[in-house]
């Protein structure tokens, strides 16, 4: 079993070289000098699956994916998984719709979607994300309790910003549904919030005082995954860091107020303590 670091897709969006946009090719070779071993991306669509599977066999990346578009009530995932089983990825995210379905109606909901998955043989991974069906860390909890199956991408900052934790710091009902979630850690989507923007900038020597605690919560869902996962298993740790509006800007000019590309090799730095430690 192993941590992999993988870059979100999504997460390059605009970066470049300061005149231009890397190209894909420019953006794969940054990927990969960086020390990254694989993506987090969407299914490419058939006319560029080609150049996609060329690249990424060509650099030795693993490939995850995100469903998209985001499923909700009444959807089939079944010719979808077909798909990403045929080309190869390592797993599938999946930001699930209906943030107001709750109880047992949500845990139905969600469990045809974790046995569409299974029998497809894929890895399915459900994101703790705000205006999904993981709305809040209630709800959440609740599908985790309701669901032994259920395997979560772990990203909290959405929990901290929605939740009003300050600089992170979770009371103590928070942080038992926190560590409830982290039972169930298969992959984490490391970003980092400080409880009022969902996203900041951590420092490239990582002192900002909301890093301790995501370090803390990552160790720990690395902990609980290593005690049960079995041989060859892989845990993706996804630097996600979004570009504008998730990421802060200046008024007017609208740039970018952080080196979006230097904190996600800060964010990569951390991922590998965290595992090392965990």
């Amino acid at each position: 079993m192993k941590l992999e670091i993988h870059q979100s897709w999504w997460a390059m969006t605009g970066l470049g070289n300061g005149t231009r946009e890397w190209t894909l090719e420019e953006k794969f070779e940054s990927i990969a000098e960086a020390g990254f071993s694989g993506i987090l991306g969407q299914l490419p669509e058939p006319a560029e699956a080609d150049t996609w599977r060329r690249l990424l066999d060509e650099y030795g990346f693993s490939f995850g994916v995100q469903a998209v578009p985001f499923p909700k009530l009444g959807d089939d995932l079944t010719p979808y998984f077909a798909r990403a089983k045929a080309f190869g990825v390592q797993y599938v995210n999946a930001q699930i719709l209906h943030p107001y379905l709750e109880g047992q109606p949500a845990a139905d909901f969600v469990a045809g979607f974790i046995r569409q998955a299974a029998e497809a043989g894929l890895p399915f991974f459900v994101e703790t994300h705000r205006g999904r069906i993981t709305q809040d860390l209630r709800r959440t909890a609740q599908l985790v309790e309701a669901l032994p199956q259920l395997r979560l991408t772990i990203d909290f900052s959405h929990y901290v910003v929605g939740e009003g934790m300050d600089r992170a710091v979770a009371d103590e009902t928070a942080e038992g549904y926190l560590q409830t979630l982290l039972t169930r850690a298969s992959s984490i989507h490391a970003r980092i919030s400080n409880g009022h923007q969902v996203q900041v900038d951590v420092g490239e020597d990582a002192s900002h005082p909301a890093v301790q605690p995501f370090l803390r919560w990552w160790r720990s869902g690395m902990a609980n995954w290593r005690r049960t996962a079995s041989a060859g298993d892989v845990f993706p740790f996804v630097c996600e860091l979004g570009p504008p509006a998730y990421a802060i800007t200046h008024g007017v000019s609208r740039e970018e107020a952080s080196d979006r590309w230097k904190q996600a090799l800060v964010l990569k730095r951390l991922g590998e303590q965290a595992w090392a430690e965990a």
